[in-house]
């Protein structure tokens, strides 16, 4: 077992990694978008893509793509973000298809709108 982190995620809140690298899957923790950049107008879709990237730099730390990615779990405040959601998903992985699962939920922490987590196979 190897533990995965990049300082271009945003570090662990509590007692976790950020990802975890455990018989050729990476498993990378749940996600927040962070704060917008200094300037930045935040908004749900700013939020889903800025998670998406950390998610990516996690992969890439692990030697890993998106295309490697075999499973995603999405937590989304506000089931009326889904459509969203799934537009920026679809545009980020393209015919990558990995299983999913998004589940509306009332809060996250710090308010945020989003959180991710994958499962990916190779190396």
């Amino acid at each position: 077992m190897r533990i995965i982190s990049t300082p271009d995620a945003p570090a662990p809140g509590g007692h976790y990694s950020q990802a975890i690298e455990a018989n050729g899957f990476v498993f990378v923790s749940g996600m927040l978008p962070g704060p917008p950049a200094a300037g930045e107008t935040d908004s749900f879709e700013r939020q889903v893509r800025a998670t998406l990237g950390h998610c990516r730099r996690l992969l890439e730390a692990s030697s890993r793509r998106l295309e490697d990615v075999v499973q995603v779990t999405a937590y989304i405040v506000g089931i009326e973000h889904w459509p969203q959601f799934n537009a920026i998903y679809a545009e980020v992985f393209g015919g990558h298809k990995p299983a999913r699962a998004v589940v509306p939920v009332p809060c996250l922490h710090h308010d945020y709108l989003i959180e991710i987590q994958m499962v990916a196979l190779g190396g």
